[in-house]
């Protein structure tokens, strides 16, 4: 089928019978149909020049504005609050390998005609940091972090000036506040899993330093933790009181490590395809109250494969292609991205048994503006909450 020129439309389908949500109440399965909700109001869309992207500043227009499509009218999508816009994927680069154009502006106009309406683009590095603002400045319904992921922190050592790579830091954070686009800082934490990067001692040295960012800019944290409960959890207790709140995201650890977390109060958890993978995962997830949940795609990784034991629930699903034979209308096989965060949402309300999955969706959005955007708060999450009653968990 050709498109045109802004050709960059959603092809928005719906599993046809099993699996559905469970209505909660009295376990009779139904199928829960997409309804309109009246939009948001939405930051002005500015495109601006960008130097990492030539030739953006057309294209995003182009692209973040396809024309009216039935099947483009879905229902409100929660902010996905983790997307990798920095990784070389999203620049058509595969292992090393150019396979395609770079196409943000095809994988933004599935986000927004998909219901999303506000991206965080994380930063994992100094460098990163930087790129991830310049994306964001591209749209005004882009927002970004600013940090270092802790499998880096031996860049603040490799410089030869640790102290000058943390004033580096702090003053991308102030420009990027002063632009009203870093929201966060991160993502920063502990990651024992691959200590092959970098060793526990240096990961904890520089995951603290960061709580030194966040009391300056005075800005929530976007946290990072795997098999690290008990180090983590030591370290965000001697720093609350530096730092606002914060999200735990793409969480994949125990029970445990989730109710250790839930203990501080200005804590979030954020929730993934990687955290969706096993009944086990889904265990763990219907311990974490809907109050305290944020969504994310963490794309171009932790898509939502047939394999996992969340893929039951999920019902939105896009074209795809391979990267070999790629197409600008269509999602690339493997390639995560932001319009997929509807089928995180998806599977939250099939596994929490919720089958008003607008409900949730309102109650997502407005935890996201609470930590994120608190300026935003009367003129959207409470406009979305006003329009129906925040769900519980069953």
């Amino acid at each position: 089928m050709q498109l045109g020129p802004l050709g960059f439309a959603l092809f928005f389908q719906t599993r046809i019978g099993p699996p559905s949500l469970c209505s909660a109440g009295n376990g009779v399965h139904r199928r829960q149909a997409h309804r309109q909700v009246p939009p948001l109001p939405l930051p002005p869309h500015r495109p601006v020049s960008s130097p990492l992207y030539p030739g953006l500043t057309l294209c995003l227009h182009l692209a973040l504005h396809p024309p009216p499509s039935p099947s483009a009218a879905v229902a409100s999508t929660p902010p996905d609050i983790a997307v990798n816009f920095t990784d070389g994927m999203f620049k058509g680069i595969y292992h090393g390998k150019q396979c395609h154009a770079a196409d943000i502006p095809a994988v933004l106009a599935r986000a927004w005609a998909a219901g999303v309406d506000r991206i965080i683009v994380t930063g994992g590095s100094l460098k990163e940091s930087r790129e991830a603002l310049q994306i964001a400045e591209t749209d005004g319904r882009l927002f970004c972090t600013v940090g270092v992921h802790p499998t880096r922190c031996g860049e603040f050592e490799e410089s030869g000036d640790p102290e000058g790579h943390f004033q580096a830091l702090l003053a991308l954070a102030k420009e990027g506040l002063d632009k009203g686009k870093v929201v966060a800082v991160g993502e920063c934490g502990l990651d024992y899993d691959r200590l092959q990067f970098c060793p526990a001692d240096m990961q904890k040295k520089y995951f603290e330093k960061q709580f030194e960012l966040a009391e300056a800019v005075k800005l929530p944290m976007f946290l990072h933790m795997r098999a690290a409960g008990e180090d983590f959890c030591e370290i965000m207790t001697r720093n609350l009181h530096r730092f606002p709140g914060g999200v735990t995201h793409s969480f994949t650890d125990s029970a445990e490590d989730r109710d250790m977390l839930l203990s501080f109060e200005k804590m979030f958890i954020g929730v993934n395809g990687c955290s969706l993978k096993t009944n086990e995962n889904l265990e763990v997830l219907r311990g974490i109250p809907v109050e305290r949940l944020m969504i994310e795609t963490d794309s171009p990784y932790c898509d939502i494969r047939n394999t996992h034991a969340g893929s039951q629930y999920v019902k939105s699903v896009w074209p795809s292609k391979k990267k070999e034979k790629y197409e600008p209308d269509s999602t690339v096989k493997g390639r995560n991205e932001p319009c997929l965060v509807r089928q995180v949402l998806e599977v939250v309300a099939g596994s929490k048994g919720i089958s008003d999955i607008e409900g949730l969706s309102r109650t997502l959005y407005h935890n996201t503006c609470r930590l994120f955007f608190p300026q935003d708060l009367d003129a959207s999450a409470n406009a979305q909450l006003e329009s129906g009653t925040a769900v519980q968990d069953c």
